[in-house]
């Protein structure tokens, strides 16, 4: 790995490890750890042995999590485990626990990937490049049409999940959970909540390996070449279903010079940046690559959109409730009224992937 290409800290007060817990578990020998800084859900750190210098990268469940089923371990290192033959950008997994004993809730150990994440800014290889923004582009579009290509029967993972009745269960179960999670009324995520329930289309006739939180910033890419994609990560929502609704979620994050300043504001990643697909360039290269139809596009993206919020507000619920001290969760609940207020634009315009 390039020096300080995707760098980690000190963890964040609350959310240290037990590291001789964790060593004598492993049977390594000493090791030291520290955090990755990023991230609002699972919470990730990097784990060097001191006696080799070898790396990996754990993760658990956040602290004061109330939902549980959101945060399986378990269920996520056992996709890894197949799917890491089968698709090269996922990583290998290298260990599992389930006992609480060790560190206070399931976690895992995988290989740690070389490569940087690309967050809020360019680095200086893509900064003013737009030529290289649009190569980056293409290859996000076709690293997510690789993963919805997957032999599913072929990976073992054929079983993983329940295709049948995809789009309604994740309907109504946001839905669910944009009620338990709330602080505060928000008309438009109600609004737009109902229409995704009153214009939902058939399920995919051809279901897929899907990541649901595929973004710029769970990439790895190449720091000496930073359009070549080197690794996906944050699998915690990985199932079998409609690839369309991986999809709205991708769209969901990809923010347009055009779309509104007080979008645009969220800064989710950098793809408002010249040179970078807008959305409807992005599901024209989705359809190429994959040879999927997709005939509403909209509906997805407010799904995406919706999803996003719902996620956000669940993360505002807990720092509103003191499981976390996280600063940085503070202004999630603005986010997604945001997120909700661009949900209930698009429905209204009709035509949201210019």
């Amino acid at each position: 790995m390039t020096p300080d290409a995707n760098p980690t800290a000190a963890p964040r007060p609350g959310e240290e490890l037990d590291t001789a817990k964790l060593a004598a578990w492993f049977g390594r020998g000493a090791l030291a750890v520290e955090q990755f800084p990023s991230g609002h859900s699972n919470l990730t750190y990097r784990v060097r042995l001191a006696a080799t210098g070898e790396e990996f990268v754990l993760r658990r469940p956040p602290f004061g999590t109330r939902v549980k089923s959101a945060h399986d371990m378990g269920r996520e290192y056992r996709v890894l485990s197949k799917l890491h033959a089968a698709f090269t950008a996922a990583p290998r997994p290298v260990a599992n626990c389930d006992d609480d004993a060790v560190l206070g809730a399931p976690f895992y150990l995988m290989e740690r990937l070389p490569g940087m994440v690309i967050r809020r800014e360019l680095p200086p290889a893509l900064a003013g490049n737009a030529p290289g923004c649009r190569r980056l582009s293409a290859a996000l579009v076709d690293n997510l049409a690789t993963l919805h290509s997957v032999d599913l029967a072929a990976a073992g993972l054929d079983r993983f999940g329940k295709p049948e009745g995809y789009v309604r269960r994740q309907i109504e179960g946001w839905t669910k959970r944009w009620a338990d999670a709330q602080t505060e009324d928000v008309p438009e995520m109600n609004r737009a909540l109902a229409w995704l329930a009153a214009h939902m289309p058939a399920d995919s006739a051809h279901p897929a390996l899907i990541h649901n939180d595929y973004k710029l910033d769970n990439i790895l890419v190449d720091p000496a070449d930073p359009t070549r994609i080197t690794g996906l990560f944050d699998w915690e929502m990985a199932t079998v279903g409609d690839p369309l609704m991986d999809l709205g979620t991708a769209l969901s994050y990809w923010v347009e010079a055009a779309d509104p300043p007080a979008f645009r504001n969220l800064r989710f990643s950098p793809t408002a940046s010249p040179g970078f697909f807008t959305r409807r360039e992005f599901v024209e290269r989705y359809a190429e690559r994959t040879g999927r139809d997709v005939p509403h596009p909209v509906y997805y993206y407010v799904y995406g959109l919706c999803k996003l919020a719902v996620i956000l507000q669940q993360i505002y619920y807990r720092y509103v409730h003191g499981h976390t001290r996280d600063e940085r969760f503070a202004v999630l609940g603005a986010s997604a009224v945001g997120l909700a207020q661009q949900a209930e634009a698009s429905i209204a315009a009709g035509s949201a992937l210019r």
